[in-house]
């Protein structure tokens, strides 16, 4: 969610490198693509509606009205909608019972969306009270591990809730301190998307030099390197890149 697509555009295009297409969804809408399949979105309302200007990971659901209901007997809160689109789809934007945003999209749309290797989002990182009560919780409602076809298997790994499609990570739930969560972004539980660059120091020079700030050290593991910033209208988000692929 953004306030001005143009801005937006320029900011993430240089950034991460994806181009961009107009959506169905009307002219404040625009879809990213990488290697031509889409990726992202933006859609310039966050003026309009009165909101933070953000990053929302939206989950496809074969029943955005029956997953509204299973989301609310759990006591997660529905924002707006179940809605319905133009196109066809039909969405929701909520909360868990912590207070984490995310969507829900019902649609064909959302078979051509992926997260994973060669694609952006690199993956998507839940921070929470406790991952494994997140994980039964979005387990219900998303229908995780059901065994139903295209779904997902979920496992526990160093500390961390893995949520994998077709073998590759997707997600992350991770368990933190939240006891300032009223107070600070960095803390209050929330979804934060990482995106796949193939250099970090570019990316990072690109971000700065069109309005952006790292908000974090560069960190890295046995694989990785990332380092999270925001844009220059406060929206938070992750980049990474691989280790061996960008050694410096």
């Amino acid at each position: 969610m953004a306030r001005d697509l143009g801005t937006a555009q320029r900011f993430y295009g240089a950034v991460v490198g994806w181009p961009f297409r107009r959506a169905r969804l009307g002219d404040a809408f625009s879809v990213a693509e990488r290697d031509r399949v889409p990726v992202a979105g933006i859609g310039a309302l966050a003026s309009d509606l009165g909101v933070a200007v953000a990053w929302t990971p939206y989950f496809a659901v074969d029943d955005a009205d029956a997953a509204a209901d299973r989301i609310r007997e759990r006591s997660g809160t529905i924002a707006v909608g179940p809605v319905s689109f133009a196109t066809g789809g039909r969405a929701a934007l909520v909360a868990d019972p912590d207070g984490a945003v995310f969507g829900i999209w019902q649609g064909a749309v959302a078979a051509h969306w992926r997260v994973g290797r060669d694609q952006a989002p690199a993956w998507l990182e839940l921070r929470t009270r406790n991952a494994f009560d997140a994980a039964i919780f979005y387990g219900a409602v998303l229908e995780w591990a059901t065994g139903r076809t295209g779904c997902c298997e979920v496992s526990y790994e160093e500390d961390q809730v893995v949520l994998r499609q077709g073998g590759e990570p997707v997600a992350r739930l991770n368990s933190g301190p939240v006891e300032l969560a009223a107070y600070s972004p960095h803390t209050r539980p929330r979804w934060h998307v990482h995106f796949r660059v193939p250099r970090l120091r570019p990316a990072i020079e690109a971000a700065v030099e069109l309005g952006g700030r790292m908000v974090s050290d560069i960190t890295s593991n046995a694989t990785e390197r990332w380092v999270a910033l925001r844009d220059p209208d406060g929206a938070l988000f992750t980049l990474t890149t691989a280790l061996a692929a960008d050694p410096a």
